[in-house]
């Protein structure tokens, strides 16, 4: 006898059941409409890219974890990231383009990196990125940290703090304690701090060269809190960089009030470095308060030159992504979305006598509602325990008797409660 073939998926990526696919898509639907109420333009880049292009940019771990493949003589390989790509899209189609570019990606990445949980190979990202032209307004840096806000007070899962920084303060400080040559490495250990502690990112950055005692000092300059712009203001650092970095961060912090951002939701925190190099200047993290355990939720930061590798002109930006795949994995596992609806209908439609139950439908899909009609000759009951199965909160049941007197039966499957409507303008009534 010939063995099955294996039905499991491959490690590291993902499929929903129904009721968890209407949820993350429900989440879904929310990012994408607050990306679009602020005037955000849907994109999607293709999945695969030529490999120069996914690998203009990579370099280390990253460059490691890019799916590359052959197809005759193209070399082509899986998108790592959205921003890259978007990159290349701004600088192929500059002359069709108005500027600034606000465009909103919510799509499908690949990292070939080690599975684990929470950790995907195949994962949806929701991207928003302002694309200007030659410059770029520090008003858009704060405006971007106003839709994350949001995005997850709609999303509602809780209090959540924007983090935010300037990379130049970092490479300023670092900088002046004479540590510019070894500034990629400091950024890409201090970006660890949370996850693996102070006297870990202290041994790890002897391990790369820098002093103990310079070590602590780096470390001490990163967790200053209270007020942190007054506290870098009262340092007294005379670099440049750390100047014009500490600068623009008054001006973000500004501009965010003029946004009405709340103060409690958002927090200068100098330990947010962002390992990927392109960041030049603000750079976010944002985390659920209640659940520090699932890390940052949306990240991003604001790069000057990510489109250099493909062309010529200056064309800054600023932008965040939300790991969505991810965000609604931890999201899961904190009991933080409802999964028991098995069907997108809000209504089970019971009746043998289809062209009845077919004309309600109609009529109540036509005023927003999902309809999910049964008409095969099963017993009610059996139809009862289906709509149940699938979580739908209301049943409509257009029998031989309802038909013969003119009325619906309207049963509500959580309070068992079941009345009767003498017409459609009833039961819509009922349904709102």
């Amino acid at each position: 006898m010939k063995d099955k073939i294996s039905t499991k998926t491959l490690p590291g990526f993902i499929e929903y059941l129904p009721a968890e696919q209407l949820a993350f898509n429900d989440i879904l639907d929310t990012i994408r409409s607050v990306y679009e109420s602020y005037g955000f333009v849907p994109l999607d880049t293709p999945v695969l890219e030529r490999q120069e292009v996914i690998l203009a940019k990579a370099g280390g771990e990253t460059e490691k974890q890019i799916y590359c493949l052959e197809k005759g003589d193209e070399k082509l390989a899986l998108r790592f990231d959205l921003t890259v790509p978007l990159a290349r899209y701004v600088s192929e189609h500059y002359n069709n383009l108005v500027f600034p570019f606000r465009r909103y990606c919510i799509s499908k990445v690949y990292r070939g990196e080690r599975p684990q949980r929470g950790r995907f190979r195949e994962f949806y990202q929701a991207d928003i990125d302002i694309v200007g032209e030659g410059e770029l307004s520090l008003i858009n840096e704060a405006e971007i940290v106003s839709i994350i806000y949001s995005v997850f007070s709609r999303l509602n899962f809780g209090d959540f703090t924007v983090r935010l920084n300037n990379r130049k303060l970092l490479s300023g400080f670092f900088t002046e304690l004479g540590l510019s040559d070894k500034a990629t490495d400091v950024l890409r250990l201090v970006d660890k701090l949370d996850k693996i502690g102070r006297d870990n990112v202290v041994e790890a950055l002897i391990e790369v060269g820098v002093a103990k005692n310079i070590a602590e000092q780096i470390l001490d300059f990163v967790t200053l809190d209270g007020d942190v712009l007054i506290a870098l203001t009262k340092l007294n650092i005379k670099n440049e960089i750390f100047a014009e970095g500490l600068k623009e961060m008054t001006e973000v912090v500004g501009y965010l009030k003029d946004f009405g951002v709340p103060d409690k939701n958002y927090k200068v925190d100098l330990a947010i470095a962002r390992g990927l190099d392109y960041y030049t200047g603000t750079v976010y993290e944002t985390v659920l308060n209640d659940y520090p355990q699932i890390g940052s939720i949306c990240s991003g930061g604001r790069y000057d030159d990510l489109a250099g590798y493909y062309s010529d002109r200056k064309l800054p930006g600023v932008g965040v992504s939300i790991g969505l795949s991810r965000l609604f994995f931890q999201l899961q596992a904190a009991d933080l979305v409802a999964t028991k609806q098995a069907t997108s209908a809000d209504i089970f439609l019971v009746s043998e006598n289809i062209k009845a139950a077919s004309a309600l439908a109609d009529n109540l899909r036509a005023s927003g509602f999902s309809v999910l009609s049964s008409y095969g000759p099963e017993k009610f009951k059996k139809k009862l325990t289906l709509a149940n199965r699938l979580g739908v909160k209301i049943v409509i049941i257009l029998g031989e008797d309802e038909i013969a007197g003119a009325y619906f039966s309207l049963k509500d499957m959580t309070s068992g409660e079941q009345i009767k409507a003498r017409s459609i303008d009833e039961v819509k009534d009922f349904l709102k």
